[in-house]
Parts: structure tokens; C-alpha cells; sequence
């Protein structure tokens, strides 16, 4: 895969409900994302829950299956991303704090167990949402638009300031 400039796709490891991924879909066009790796158990386009939720973005942006996440990982790699990882765990960069070089590859892991000790060990780092309420984390999807929006946007807004004269 060839990178473009700004370049940001998505990595989604294990995503074991369709709704989650149709959403990420949605997000994913919104924010110029040009291709989703849908990896391991993560459900695809052709399914019903995927389509609901992800209203037409399915058709939009690119998508590949493939059953190794690491795999996908490695290739990406050699092809010049930067490899991030969302995960709200010790060690993890406040997103805030995170200065981005691109092409990037944002790596989402599954809503229960998050991304496992072994992929983590295979990103150039791993960013995590602070979180002020009483929950520990946001749910998948969510923290995956929130993640593409500062990663897009940056703190300031960036390139969405665009959208509105």
C-alpha cells in the first residue's frame, strides 16, 4: 500500500460487534480515512449489522480482510506508518499530549480485552482518551472517532475549520 500524504487508515483487531464496525465505518469517512483492515473475528461489510450502522460509508472507504492483525501490522510498517495503538492502559500518551507523524495506522483493539501484550509490543506507541467521569473507558467506537477527530483535526480543529466559513 502505497501512502499519500496525511495519509491515516484504521486497523480494527477483534471487533466482535457489527454495529461497532459500521460506526467506525461512519467515523472513518468523515475523517478522510482511506482504508479500514478489519482483522481476526471483526465483521465485514456483506453483514447486516455493518450495513445498518454504517448507512452507505461501506461503500465509501476502503476495507480489506484479513485474518492476522500482526500481519497486517508488519505491512504496514514496511510501507512507512507510524503504528498507534488506542488503549486506555499504563504507559498509554494522553491523546492530547500526542504529536502524530503520518502516514499513520491507528490500531483498535476489541471491546472486552483491547488490544493483547503482543500487539501493543508491535506499535510505535499507544495513545489513550483521559477520561473525567466514572467509567474507565469509552465505548469502542466512540473512542475511535474521538481518536480520528484530534489525529485529523489536531487540538485546534485544523483542517475542519474548513467546513465552517
Amino acid at each position: 500500500m502505497t501512502p499519500r500524504a496525511g495519509d491515516i487508515v484504521l486497523v480494527l483487531d477483534n471487533i466482535r460487534s457489527l454495529y461497532n464496525v459500521g460506526s467506525m465505518f461512519r467515523s472513518a469517512d468523515g475523517f478522510g480515512v482511506s482504508k479500514l483492515f478489519l482483522c481476526g473475528i471483526t465483521g465485514t461489510p456483506e453483514q447486516h449489522g455493518v450495513q445498518k450502522v454504517a448507512l452507505g460509508a461501506e461503500q465509501s472507504v476502503a476495507w480489506e480482510k484479513a485474518p492476522l492483525t500482526w500481519r497486517v501490522l508488519e505491512r504496514l510498517r514496511r510501507d512507512g506508518y507510524q503504528l498507534v495503538g488506542l488503549e486506555k492502559c499504563a504507559g498509554a500518551v494522553p491523546l492530547p499530549s500526542f504529536s502524530p507523524t503520518y502516514p499513520l495506522a491507528l490500531v483498535v483493539g476489541n471491546e472486552v480485552r483491547g488490544l493483547t501484550p503482543a500487539l501493543r509490543r508491535r506499535l510505535d506507541a499507544v495513545v489513550g482518551i483521559p477520561m473525567l467521569g466514572v467509567k474507565e473507558s469509552f465505548n469502542v467506537s466512540v473512542a475511535c472517532g474521538v481518536a480520528l477527530y484530534h489525529l485529523r483535526c489536531g487540538p485546534t480543529g485544523g483542517q475542519v475549520q474548513r467546513l465552517f466559513p
